[in-house]
């Protein structure tokens, strides 16, 4: 089985400035689902924003339909994540008005609000939005994002996602660092709960989840301030179901570039093993893969995806074993299109 490669959305395609930020999931079904924001006006993370997905089967998709529709107004870091039990599928994600981007918002000036819908037909439709910023972002807290990449699901039903967050300094009339945490459903997503901190200069996260209820999360780093910047990833891990987390620590030998990455745990003939994608460079180019077969504690190269510029990525394993993994990436830029790449493991 050898590798391939699809552009599933181009920037200018549907009239829209840009995609960005793709997060992609694999059901139970075999079916996957692969998600992005349309980007209608410009690139920025501010704007008239919609999430939207293309549906297929890992080498060939459908048309682009859109999911959430932002209106005049910003929604986007989408995270899919599916009940084992329901079948159901939820799709996490943020919203913010237009004309308050994140600057505004980390000063308090903002609002960033936390919503969910789900389907019970894997993707053909959905149902209306349902906003959950009450029961995951705490008083005081300015900024806030989802992932953005695939949420998990462990043993006994819990679904889980990687998050993070800012704390507004009212003396300073603005926000310190950025700090990661999980949120979880113990009641296939009826409510949601707020996990522990993370380190500190944590932000966009990803997990990886063990048939043992261990999780893996693995983060980008980013200095705050006038800190130096050490371009490299952080990385924690939980051995009770994500209830509690060991220190969080500076990975060194994961170089990136302060983007975001993506974890995913993979069945392979020697068991549970764990793939990460993120771009290995200070620059936002050369999207890579690790491997680790001791949950993190080591990583191994898998394969460079591409030496050229490349960003945003997430990964999801199909029926037959191999990894899709969607990126972004393009000639000159790292967003002038999503890539899905299909490869079998080493």
């Amino acid at each position: 089985m050898d590798e391939t490669r699809i552009t599933l959305f181009r920037q200018g395609d549907g009239g829209v400035f840009a995609y960005r930020i793709p997060s992609i999931i694999t059901l139970a079904s075999g079916r996957v689902l692969a998600f992005c924001e349309a980007r209608r006006d410009s690139l920025g993370d501010s704007g008239r924003i919609d999430i939207v997905m293309r549906a297929g089967d890992g080498t060939s998709f459908g048309q682009v339909r859109t999911v959430v529709r932002g209106g005049d107004d910003t929604v986007g870091n989408p995270c899919p994540v599916q009940d084992p039990a329901s079948g159901r599928l939820f799709l996490l994600y943020n919203a913010n008005d237009a004309d308050k981007p994140e600057p505004l918002i980390l000063q308090g000036k903002g609002p960033r609000t936390v919503h969910l819908v789900f389907s019970d037909d894997e993707g053909e439709t959905w149902s209306q939005p349902r906003d959950i910023t009450c029961q995951v972002k705490r008083e005081g807290w300015t900024w806030y994002a989802a992932g953005p990449c695939h949420g998990i699901a462990l043993p006994g039903g819990r679904l889980m996602l990687g998050c993070n967050h800012a704390v507004l300094d009212k003396a300073q009339g603005r926000s310190a660092g950025y700090v990661s945490h999980v949120i979880w459903s113990d009641d296939a997503g009826v409510t949601w709960k707020i996990g522990q901190d993370m380190g500190r200069n944590t932000n966009e996260s990803s997990l990886a989840g063990f048939s043992d209820g261990g999780v893996l999360i693995n983060m980008r780093y980013i200095p705050f301030g006038e800190e130096e910047n050490p371009y490299c990833r952080a990385q924690a891990y939980s051995g009770d179901g994500g209830s509690t987390f060991s220190e969080t620590v500076l990975r060194h030998d994961l170089t990136d570039p302060v983007c975001q990455g993506s974890l995913l745990t993979v069945s392979t003939p020697d068991g549970e093993e764990v793939l990460l994608s993120n771009a290995n460079a200070r620059t936002r180019s050369c999207l890579c893969v690790r491997r680790s077969s001791d949950r993190g504690e080591t990583w191994r190269p898998e394969r460079t995806v591409t030496p050229g510029p490349s960003a945003y990525s997430d990964m999801a394993q199909l029926p037959d074993g191999r990894i899709a993994l969607l990126y972004e990436t393009g000639e000159r830029s790292p967003y002038e299109r999503i890539d899905l790449m299909v490869f079998p493991l080493r």
